[in-house]
C-alpha cells in the first residue's frame, strides 16, 4: 500500500513511463490534427520533486509562465499542471494567429481559449491512455488557465497537496513541432491513495 510519493519504486515508475508514452502518443495526434502541424512527443521523463525542487527544476520562482489546470475526478483524484513558457506559446499562437511576439501576462481571450485547449487535450490524451489500460473512470474537468510567476503558479499544488506529502509526480515532454523542439513540463499530482488503486488494477505491486 502507498503512503506517499515515495513508496513508488522502479516498476511503479517504468509503467508510468508507459502509460505517459502511450498517452504522449495520443496527444501527438490529436495536438496535429488541431493546429495542422507534424507534431511529435518525445518518451517523457518521470520525476519525483520536492515543491522547492520542482520549482528550482523548471525555472526560478520569479519566471514568468502560463499554465493550464486540468482536475481530475471519477477514481482518480487530482490534478494535472501543464506549464508553458513564452517560447511554446509564441510557437502554438503564431500557428493560430500569426502572432511572432507575445506578452503573457496580456494574451487575449482566443489566445488563452487555445492554449487552454493544448493542456486539455495534452491532459485529456495521458488520462484516456491511464483509463484504457486500467479499466478506471477517469474524468477531467474544464480547464482553468493562468499566468503568473512561476512561484505563484507552483503554490496551487502546494497548498491543495501539502498536507499528503511534499512531493510531485513530474512528467517532461519534449515536443518536436515541424522538427522544432520545444520543452513542456507536465505535472499529473494525483492522490496517493489513486495511485494505490490504479496499480492495483494494473497488478502492479
Amino acid at each position: 500500500m502507498l503512503e506517499k510519493y515515495e513508496d513508488l519504486n522502479e516498476m511503479h515508475m517504468d509503467v508510468l513511463r508507459e502509460i505517459g508514452n502511450i498517452g504522449s502518443s495520443n496527444a501527438s495526434t490529436a495536438l496535429s490534427s488541431m493546429i495542422g502541424r507534424e507534431i511529435k512527443i518525445q518518451l517523457p521523463a518521470v520525476k519525483i520533486l520536492g515543491f522547492q525542487a520542482a520549482i528550482d527544476h523548471y525555472g526560478s520562482p520569479e519566471d514568468l509562465i502560463a499554465a493550464v489546470l486540468v482536475r481530475l475526478k471519477g477514481n482518480i483524484s487530482g490534478m494535472i499542471l501543464l506549464l508553458i513558457n513564452k517560447a511554446f506559446a509564441e510557437v502554438v499562437l503564431d500557428i493560430f494567429f500569426g502572432k511572432k511576439e507575445i506578452d503573457l501576462m496580456n494574451l487575449d481571450e482566443n489566445e488563452i481559449s487555445a492554449l487552454s485547449e493544448i493542456g486539455n487535450i495534452m491532459g485529456s490524451s495521458y488520462m484516456n491512455a491511464i483509463a484504457t489500460l486500467s479499466g478506471l473512470n477517469i474524468g477531467v474537468e474544464a480547464p482553468s488557465f493562468t499566468a503568473d510567476m512561476l512561484g505563484a503558479v507552483m503554490s496551487v499544488p502546494v497548498i491543495e497537496f501539502g498536507e499528503v506529502g511534499d512531493k510531485l509526480l513530474c512528467i517532461d515532454k519534449d515536443i518536436l513541432i515541424d522538427g522544432v523542439p520545444l520543452k513542456s513540463n507536465m505535472m499529473l499530482i494525483p492522490t496517493v491513495d489513486s495511485l494505490s488503486e490504479l496499480f492495483g488494477k494494473l497488478g502492479v505491486l
